[in-house]
């Protein structure tokens, strides 16, 4: 039986050409954990270090914010609009922060963003 090559198997229609990401991130696993990007894992990597160290108490991953609650409008359920984060810092001093690891910013992220500081104008937010 003759092997032929993944390339070789796409062109021939035999397996589907891979779908390419919208922004060309490339999903990672770490600790069984898929992260959207490669920017987002090395990220969760360099706060586990940090929390073993003590430099930091502990994060979350994936904190969501709710902007704009539910409601029914004319018999219509609408849904919230929701803002969820890559991660939640909590430091030595208790203060909170917020990160994003963002290789682009659409402009649904910049008004949920927005959005989101005006909500909670004490919250420290960081871009990484």
């Amino acid at each position: 039986m003759t092997r032929i090559s993944e390339k070789k198997a796409v062109e021939m229609g035999i397996i589907p050409k891979p779908v390419r990401s919208k922004y060309h991130n490339r999903k990672v696993t770490h600790d069984g954990i898929q992260f959207d990007s490669r920017r987002e894992g090395d990220y969760y990597l360099e706060l586990k270090i940090r929390k073993k160290a003590g430099e930091i108490l502990d994060f979350e991953l994936q904190p969501e914010f709710e902007l704009v609650p539910g409601y029914v409008r004319n018999g219509k359920k609408i849904r919230p609009v929701k803002y969820r984060a890559d991660f939640k810092i909590i430091h030595k001093n208790f203060d909170v922060e917020i990160v994003d690891c963002k290789g682009y910013a659409t402009k649904e992220y910049k008004i949920k963003k927005k959005m989101l500081l005006f909500q909670h104008p004490d919250i420290k937010f960081s871009e990484k």
